[in-house]
Order: C-alpha cells, then structure tokens, then sequence
C-alpha cells in the first residue's frame, strides 16, 4: 500500500510537467544532468554489463535465446492487451489475447512463439504509448541511472505497469530478481549488433535521444506518424 502512494505522488509530480513539442526541439531541461548519467551508464556498460552481455550470447545457444526472448515477452504481454483495449482498439486487443492464450498454452509458456505461425503478430504496447494517445504530452527527456532514456510520461507509465508486472509482490524475491536480472541480460544482448553504430557518432548522447524520441513517436501511432505533430499543452485538456 505504501509502494502504490508513492507511486501516485510520483505521478502527480510527473503529470506536471508534461507537454507536447516538436520532435526536432528535444524539452531537455536538464541535460546537463541527463549527460552525466549517461556518462555512467556508459561506463557501467562498458566495464559490467556489456561483457555480461557478451559472455551470454558466447555461451547460451541460439535457439535457447530466442525461447528465453519469447518468454518474458509472453510474460509481460497481458499489459499489451490491456493498453490495447485502453486505446479504443478492441479487436487488436483480442487478437492479442487470443495470441497470449496460445503461447502460453501450446508454447509452453511462451518459450516457443506458436501464435506469429498462427498468423497472430507480437504488438508492443505500454501505458506511456496509451497516455500519449490520450493527448498527454512526453514532458521532459530525462536519462535514468541503468535504466536508460525516458520522459516524464514514460516514466509515468513505467510507474503504471509496475503492479502489473508478474515480478510484483512475487513470494520469492530471490527468483523475482533473478528473472529481472535474466531479462536485462538477454535484452542488453540483442543490442550488442548496435553498438558500432552508437560508437560512430559524434555526439553518442543526442544520437540516443533523438532515437528514443522519434521511435516513441512512431510506436504512439503504431508505425504511423502523422507529418506534422500538434502543439499544445496538456493544460489544454
């Protein structure tokens, strides 16, 4: 109970500063913040994480990766059905949970993808794509210490999905770790390809701020962004 008014405080704070703004003029107030831990968590990548990162893709099969990739996006899907559902598009949300029923049934709990055989797409929604869609802006960019890039509404919607998650309140904290701790390995090693791509650039930290923002807005309109993006407050609302 404790957890969940602090989770509302946090919302509050968080809901005040969001607003909408062009994509090409970033509301990063606090950069100069934002770069210093980012600057952190570029060394804790490059002397921790990463080579976890790499030991595990050295050392874990192929096939085993991939069922270990489709487990936890199995297991965090019902939070996609729900923000489906939550944007007004109930048919998608039900083809989704028709895939949800079949992966974790006849996949084994979500180790083996059945359903994209089936003909039933993964989709990737959250509660930060849903509060967009219901007009509340980004806010601030903010770079969270191991975390990585979010925004004020992103983080708002982190906070939301967090007594949803599977690992909440689980009896055995140990396990609940353990399987965080697994999910952020195998997340981090999928994007071991992309590193040579962030080390070429001349400003790493903008590179990873503009692509944060601009796939944020493209998942808010499932791949559909319109060309011009409205600007207005959520004051307005």
């Amino acid at each position: 109970m404790i957890r969940l008014r602090t989770l509302l405080l946090l919302a509050v704070c968080l809901l005040g500063a969001c607003a909408h703004r062009p994509s090409h003029d970033p509301a990063d107030p606090l950069e100069p913040l934002n770069r210093g831990i980012y600057a952190f968590n570029s060394t804790a990548d490059r002397y921790v994480v990463r080579p976890v990162a790499k030991g595990y893709r050295k050392t874990v099969p192929g096939f085993a990766r991939t069922g270990i990739n489709n487990f936890f996006s199995n297991l965090t899907y019902p939070i996609t059905i729900l923000n489906q559902f939550l944007q007004g598009k109930p048919a998608r949300g039900s083809r989704d949970f028709g895939r949800f029923l079949i992966n974790t049934s006849i996949g084994l709990g979500g180790l083996i993808d059945v359903a994209s055989y089936w003909g039933l797409a993964e989709h990737n929604e959250d509660f930060g794509q849903t509060f967009g869609r219901w007009g509340i802006g980004e806010g601030w960019y903010l770079m969270l210490p191991f975390l990585g890039p979010t925004t004020n509404r992103d983080l708002l919607g982190r906070l939301a999905a967090i007594p949803l998650s599977p690992t909440y309140d689980l009896d055995n904290p140990p396990l609940g770790w353990s399987l965080s701790l697994l999910d952020a390995i195998q997340f981090r090693a999928q994007l071991l390809n992309a590193d040579a791509l962030l080390q070429g650039q001349l400003d790493p930290y903008a590179f990873v701020r503009s692509s944060y923002l601009q796939s944020r807005w493209s998942a808010q309109h499932d791949g559909r962004p319109p060309l011009e993006e409205p600007e207005f407050e959520f004051d307005d609302f």
